[in-house]
């Protein structure tokens, strides 16, 4: 159900756009995704202008603040309000970041975790948690990150198989961090995919990023996307097949109708694969 639910081409469900939705839905358009703590709690009349959009098209939540990777207890408060969001809305997919980001309190960073055997089995850990208290598999993002942590002891992608594979979840592949990271690591952005289990990936990310140096990335979705990634989704679908994917853009929102561009071309992209 997780999997058939999306289709297509999406695109981050955004209060910028939300009167330009609301009268009308662009065709190319085929699913959003929201962050649920922008929505959990929301005042009736929000919360009645949400249902009406997720009564009509498939949505996922894509989380920010769960901090899969943290040493302080997981809010199981905010778990407990996501399964009930997600029942009200019948959401049938929960994301997060393979990340951390609080620390006796919210840190408003998607930091990285050490890519060490004592962290695998940590947010393992978590990760079943989550999935007990929502009662299904959930997906992970893999994160951008901007410094290696001087303990590691194996690279990322086998660091993200070993929690994939240890915790049963889903990969929720963002082609951007894919690139971004190629870049301000220094390896091969194509070889990285390869190593990746294309049976366990749910759907995939599309973003623009900025260009601080010219080994340095930042993933900022506040900019369009660039064709180098544009290459690599094109990659991505050749190699794991035409899954659903989402154009982000959280920074530097500019009108719903300057992103359907781009929302046109991850269907274009598709449509050839799919052909």
């Amino acid at each position: 159900m997780q999997r058939s639910a999306l289709h297509g081409a999406g695109l981050g469900f955004r209060r910028d756009h939300l009167v330009a939705l609301e009268q009308q839905v662009p065709d190319c358009i085929d699913f959003f995704e929201i962050a649920p703590e922008n929505w959990i709690g929301a005042d009736p009349v929000s919360a009645k202008r949400l249902q009406a959009f997720t009564e009509r098209y498939p949505f996922v939540c894509h989380g920010l603040s769960l901090s899969l990777g943290g040493l302080t207890p997981l809010n199981t408060e905010l778990l407990t309000e996501l399964k009930q969001f997600m029942q009200l809305h019948r959401i049938p997919l929960y994301t997060e970041h393979l990340s951390w980001c609080s620390d006796h309190g919210q840190l408003y960073d998607l930091l990285p975790i050490p890519f060490t055997e004592a962290a695998i089995q940590h947010t393992v850990a978590r990760i079943r948690q989550t999935q007990d208290v929502l009662g299904q598999q959930i997906g992970i993002e893999n994160a951008s990150f901007y410094l290696q942590a001087p303990i590691n002891e194996m690279d990322e992608a086998t660091f993200i198989n070993a929690v994939l594979s240890e915790a049963d979840c889903l990969l929720h592949l963002d082609v951007n961090n894919v690139y971004v990271n190629s870049v301000n690591h220094a390896y091969d952005p194509y070889e990285f995919l390869r190593k990746l289990p294309k049976e366990r990936v749910v759907y995939l990310h599309m973003a623009g990023h900025y260009q601080q140096e010219e080994n340095l990335l930042i993933d900022t979705h506040g900019a369009p996307v660039i064709d180098p990634v544009w290459a690599l989704l094109d990659f991505t679908y050749q190699q794991f097949g035409v899954f659903p994917t989402l154009l982000e853009r959280d920074y530097h929102i500019p009108p719903l109708e300057e992103l359907l561009p781009e929302v046109t071309h991850i269907a274009s992209l598709q449509r050839k694969h799919a052909a």
